[in-house]
């Protein structure tokens, strides 16, 4: 066991991000016991209690994990049982801090998280902000999420689409540059099945040696590419015009675009 307790509370609509976040702690050894997953269709999550309706109390810290378009639903029925003392803590994403604390206004803080999935392996990368907590409650959250992985604060709340545009939603798009390289190697005669595994290996052995490294990834590139060599011809497409960089711009402007539009959604 970590030896870390998580305050009681409720995970308000513990889904897909919700059971990753929740997976991450119980292999981290978070004890759990104080903190109740709020699911209407009553559905196990394996280390946390379940239930279908809000517990008695009024909860320390409470999770928002729904969908961004359910907030008003939502805070209708959570915002009477929050005190003085209660913590929102939301990973709902273009949901700003101004939005939720007209919704939760006897909140003690407000705090916005923006993770990704590999925290439930304790691989995450969790963007955090919040202009209300305290030193101390900074401290408590960041020791209880910094056992999902990575977990930075934002100097400003727009910090947080920086984040989610990049690492939270990059496991999609990490996975589908997996994809097309496994059907590259299949196209070059490989069986499927040997080709996928191939591409998923040389993605995550790159990633485990730079992180080890701390290398930069342009001499990390140099250093595989041989002057003239076949890595090089790759390379000079991918650095070519419309080229890796130019993809790369687009996909996140497309993420950053939308993320903004469910902002302005939620502050109407």
């Amino acid at each position: 066991m970590s030896g870390l307790v998580m305050p009681s509370g409720w995970f308000v609509g513990c889904g897909n991000m919700g059971g990753a976040m929740v997976a991450g702690w119980v292999k981290a050894g978070v004890d759990l016991s104080a903190l109740t997953a709020i699911s209407p269709s009553g559905r196990d999550i394996p280390g946390v209690a379940v239930s279908t309706d809000l517990p008695d109390g009024e909860p320390e810290w409470v999770w928002l994990g729904h969908k961004p378009y359910q907030v008003e639903e939502v805070a209708a029925k959570v915002a009477p049982r929050i005190g003085a003392h209660t913590v929102i803590l939301s990973i709902l994403a273009g949901v700003e801090c101004a939005s939720l604390r007209r919704l939760f206004p006897e909140a003690r803080a407000i705090v916005r998280l923006m993770p990704n999935l590999p925290v439930s392996d304790g691989e995450g990368v969790t963007g955090l902000y919040s202009d209300d907590a305290d030193p101390a409650l900074r401290d408590e959250i960041s020791a209880i999420v910094g056992k999902l992985g990575f977990a930075p604060w934002g100097e400003h709340e727009a910090d947080l689409t920086a984040i989610s545009t990049v690492a939270g939603s990059g496991p999609a798009y990490v996975a589908r540059f997996i994809a097309a390289m496994a059907r590259q190697a299949e196209a070059l005669g490989l069986p499927a099945e040997i080709a996928q595994r191939l591409a998923l290996e040389t993605v995550a052995g790159t990633g485990v040696m730079a992180r080890a490294s701390g290398e930069a990834m342009g001499p990390l590139a140099t250093r595989v590419a041989s002057p003239g060599g076949s890595t090089e011809a790759g390379l000079k497409v991918l650095d070519g015009d419309a080229g890796m960089d130019d993809l790369v711009a687009r996909t996140v402007e497309a993420a950053r675009r939308r993320t903004e539009e469910m902002a302005a959604a939620a502050r109407d």
